[in-house]
Parts: C-alpha cells; structure tokens; sequence
C-alpha cells in the first residue's frame, strides 16, 4: 500500500480545522500530521514536519497566509500549499498563485473536490476552484485585449510558447501531450526549458505568468 499523503492543516478557527481532520481522518490515503492557528506557527511546523501538502488559509491575525506561503517555499520549493479560503477575489487569487501556491480552493466546495484537489496538488498539478477560473479566464482576456511590452517569453520557442498557453489552463503534462502529439518526457523537458528561461520555480507560476502576458491557448480549454 502506498505511503498515505501527509498534510499540514493552517486555520485560525479550531472548529473548522476539526472539521477537516475529521473529513480526511476517513480517508486511508491521507495522514495529518500537524495542525496551526496562525502563519508564524505553519512557518515552523512545515520547516519540522515535512508534509506533503499543507492547507493554508489566507487571511490570519499576524503572518498573513501569503507571507507564511513564501516562507514555506524558501524553505522546501517543491512544497504543495493549497490556499483555502473564503475569498472570491481576483487580486487574491493572483497574489497567491503568483507567490508559489499550488492552488486555490474555497471554503464553500465539497468534500470530494477538496479529497481529489489534495492528490492533484501532490501529483505536481494546479488545482483552483471553479469560480475563481471564470474570474482568471477574465484576466487572460483583459490582458490578452493590451499585450504587454517584449519581455522574456521572447526567450521562448514558439513550441514552448504553446505549451505556456497550455499551462495558463491548468493542463497536465499528459493532457498536453495528447493534445500536441508529443511524448510526456519531450513536453516535461520543454516545462522546464520555459520554467528555467523566464526565472520561476512553478508551473503555477508559469500560468499566472501566461495570463498576465496574454500567452493563453485556446479558450475552449480550462483550468479544472
């Protein structure tokens, strides 16, 4: 039996934090390992435990959840946070997957988007919640309607540029290779080829990317 994926819970309310604990206590798939009320705590019980994907809330009194974010991923770069919030805000949404967040879901989505969000973001995929892709989708037109200035997705070749616009969409490395009618292995080398060219550590950060700079592939596609 594979090792069960190991979470670190951050909240500010205890009862919620029990609630989740409770939820993935039923799945034998998944271990908590730690729990924290504020970001300051999560900063310390992510550097000691070593989970495999922590819950960040967002907004919490003192280190807020994006600066607890950034702290996490100095720290361990590889690390899956996953934001999970109340906030329906645009400008949060984008704050978040721009420092390094492997997804963004709401307080409000059920128990088996949340279960499947956790293995995804483990897996290396980027996971946001359904209402907030219309409101990404809005910014990719905005910025898509004033393209930006030259700026190093320049650097790219026009097939690495495909593939960002893919990555804009949330698609995974197989899904990509389906839809290009390339091998997994060459689309894995051209993702690191965009990561290492344009100076981010993500494929979430390349998406973000993608989207501010108009970069997007078709909008038939979607982030899921």
């Amino acid at each position: 039996m594979p090792e069960p994926v190991r979470v670190l819970l951050v909240d500010d309310h205890t009862l919620f934090r029990s609630g989740i604990r409770l939820l993935l206590g039923r799945q034998p798939d998944f271990e908590v390992v730690g729990e924290a009320a504020d970001g300051a705590e999560a900063v310390k019980l992510a550097h000691a435990l070593k989970p495999d994907v922590v819950l960040l809330d967002l907004n919490m009194p003192g280190l807020s959840g994006v600066e607890a974010l950034s702290l996490m991923l100095q720290d361990t770069p590889t690390l899956a946070v996953l934001m999970l919030t109340v906030s329906e805000d645009a400008d949060d949404l984008a704050t978040a997957l721009r420092a390094g967040a492997r997804g963004y879901l709401l307080k409000n989505i059920d128990a088996d988007f949340l279960v499947s969000a956790i293995h995804r973001a483990c897996a290396g995929e980027a996971v946001v919640a359904e209402p907030m892709t219309a409101k990404l989708v809005q910014q990719f037109r905005v910025a898509s309607a004033t393209p930006a200035a030259p700026r190093e997705e320049d650097k790219l070749t026009p097939r690495e540029r495909e593939i960002l616009g893919y990555l804009a969409l949330g698609e995974a490395n197989k899904v990509i290779a389906r839809r290009l009618d390339l091998a997994e292995s060459t689309v894995k080398i051209h993702v690191q080829n965009i990561l290492k060219k344009l100076g981010l550590s993500s494929r979430v950060q390349a998406a973000v990317y993608a989207v501010e700079h108009g970069l997007g592939a078709s909008e038939g596609n979607h982030l899921s």
